[in-house]
């Protein structure tokens, strides 16, 4: 087996846009990597010959807490930057699979994000200003350092989703948001899809303002299959909503209890959550799909659909963002049931954008983790010959 290539660790952008340049005439391939946390997703790749290690671009360069936007180094973890803009009393409200250990530049590349996307967004609604590597040695600026400034393109946008194939990430400036007094949770249990969506359509209809509102489509007391049971009935989900309230502490009560009021026909059983119990629920919750093996993917339906998304996805488990439909499907049985799954849920009429961020590789060669991206797909050539033309840089593993 050949052995992986040494890393390149720059410290500074200079060195960033050095490394590249010199791969790129060299015809060398070159992978960038943050913590590792989304190593795994998207397509498999080629093998890379040079790896561009972040990490020691790891710092805030800037915090306007007057203007309340932060520039970040991309190899800077979430959670050390939100440490060092706590004490201003704000934050950068994203919380993605993994936040503990991504790096900004990773959040950024493969616009990543959870529940918060609810109120907040992803990462591309919140950046700003984008410093970036191209793999012809330039260093390039677009957008600033304030929420209102239009100077330049919008590369910051282009490159959120694009996986790190069309140029490198070298800092970010983002909107930030004060942090929330108080916080609190109320989750619901509902005894099947009919209740769910009902409750669902209710807070959506309401005046409430929750930061985050999700659903959990879990399987229970059998082994997860990824499979309709051998009588064609399928197994028993759990179902519940998690809905947050984070504002002044009576702000927030007040809320949950008109919350409880609006839910209380479709709800099973309701329980109100702070402190400790609700870290520890929304924890559980976002480790939940991660947890198991089988296919995970993305995907997005009509918040007035979640009853049929429900059925759509059988025996597969599902969480999201319930008023904005859009979340993760976890996926098993074996490397064909898995690909199969797939494919089904992509011809689905209610359930759209399935794209594959973790599967087995054999289940990778049966199903392209992207999909067909249809009258796009010269656009995106287009776009990769224009940042990349050797194609050096994460080559086959982004969307371009």
């Amino acid at each position: 087996m050949t052995p992986a290539p040494d890393p390149v660790s720059p410290t500074t952008a200079d060195e960033v846009a050095a490394a590249l340049r010199r791969a790129a005439d060299a015809r060398q391939t070159i992978a960038i990597r943050g913590a590792g946390t989304k190593g795994g997703w998207g397509r498999a790749g080629a093998r890379a010959d040079t790896i561009l290690d972040m990490r020691s671009l790891n710092r805030v360069l800037a915090h306007e807490h007057g203007d309340m936007t932060a520039t970040v180094e991309a190899g800077a973890t979430l959670s050390d930057v939100n440490r060092a803009l706590a004490l201003h009393r704000q934050w950068l409200p994203l919380d993605p699979p993994f936040a503990g250990q991504a790096t900004i530049g990773g959040i950024l590349a493969t616009n990543d994000s959870g529940p918060l996307r609810h109120r907040y967004g992803t990462p591309r609604d919140l950046v700003i200003g984008v410093q970036l590597a191209t793999t012809d040695g330039a260093l390039s600026k677009a957008g600033g350092r304030v929420v209102k400034n239009v100077a330049g393109y919008d590369l910051g946008k282009l490159v959120a989703g694009s996986f790190g194939s069309l140029a490198v990430i070298v800092s970010a400036t983002f909107k930030l948001s004060p942090i929330p007094a108080a916080s609190k949770t109320l989750r619901i249990d509902v005894a099947d899809a009919g209740a769910l969506a009902r409750a669902v359509g209710a807070v959506m209809k309401s005046p409430l303002e929750p930061i985050a509102f999700e659903i959990a489509a879990l399987p229970v007391g059998r082994r997860f299959t990824g499979r309709r049971d051998d009588d064609g009935e399928p197994g028993r989900l759990a179902l519940h909503l998690l809905v947050r309230f984070a504002s002044l502490a009576v702000v927030a009560g007040a809320q949950i209890e008109q919350a409880l009021t609006l839910v209380k026909a479709d709800a099973a059983n309701t329980r109100v959550l702070d402190g400790d119990a609700e870290q520890s629920a929304w924890r559980e919750h976002a480790e939940s799909i991660w947890t198991g093996d089988g296919a995970i993917a993305r995907a997005s339906w009509l918040p007035a659909n979640i009853a049929r998304v429900v059925d759509e996805i059988g025996d597969a488990a599902l969480i999201g963002r319930a008023g904005v439909g859009a979340g993760l499907v976890r996926i098993a049985g074996d490397e064909e049931q898995q690909a199969r799954t797939i494919e089904r849920l992509r011809a689905s009429s209610f359930v759209g954008n399935v794209v594959v961020v973790r599967a087995p590789d054999a289940v990778k060669r049966r199903v392209d983790v992207w999909g067909s991206h249809g009258d796009r797909q010269p656009l995106f050539e287009s776009l990769k010959r224009a940042f990349d033309p050797a194609g050096v840089l994460n080559p086959g593993r982004g969307p371009l």
